[in-house]
């Protein structure tokens, strides 16, 4: 199943996840979950004893996601927006990946007032990352902002070529430990 937008790139999630930094056992919430690829990822890294909720607004996010992490016992699904979820009785989230933009800094401001550990925003649109940073730094807990732009390889006339994609924002908050 596609969902627009497609999935965040491999490179991209790499860097996305290093920065979070999931300890397993945490709780985490994946904002925005479209395809469910960063979701499962966030599974592998918490482990067994972590949970993971997957949060979109879409339906067909989270049929996508629910397909992508067919039988990971450690995965919920919930579809709606994300401040609705952030105000429901749940686990407490140590750790937050943010992939969509709607209402940002309320979700940014939430979570770090509810003791959110490490949050990662990823941006293509300068107002959300420029939203973000501010949010973060009137909270005190920005730590930094990567532009990281990916290329990749392709053959071109029995040649190699790069085809660069969409450039990405990758913003990080949180506690100094």
């Amino acid at each position: 199943m596609e969902l627009p937008g497609g999935p965040t790139q491999p490179e991209v999630m790499a860097v996305s996840l290093a920065k979070l930094g999931v300890r397993q056992g945490d709780t985490v919430a994946d904002i925005g979950c479209g395809t469910g690829t960063v979701t499962k990822e966030l599974a592998h890294l918490a482990g067994p004893r972590g949970h993971v909720y997957a949060v979109d607004r879409r339906a067909l996010a989270i049929t996508c996601t629910k397909e992508t992490c067919e039988g990971m016992t450690t995965v919920e699904t919930v579809e709606g927006e994300a401040m609705e979820f952030l105000s429901s009785p749940r686990k407490k989230i140590d750790c937050a990946f943010c992939g969509g933009s709607r209402d940002i800094a309320e979700i940014i401001t939430r979570l770090d007032a509810e003791g959110c550990r490490s949050i990662v925003v990823n941006a293509v649109l300068i107002e959300t990352v420029v939203e973000a940073m501010h949010t973060m730094q009137s909270l005190g807990i920005f730590q930094e902002a990567v532009h990281l732009q990916i290329s990749r390889s392709y053959e071109l006339v029995e040649r190699i070529m790069f085809k660069p994609i969409n450039p990405i924002y990758i913003i990080h908050g949180g506690k100094k430990c």
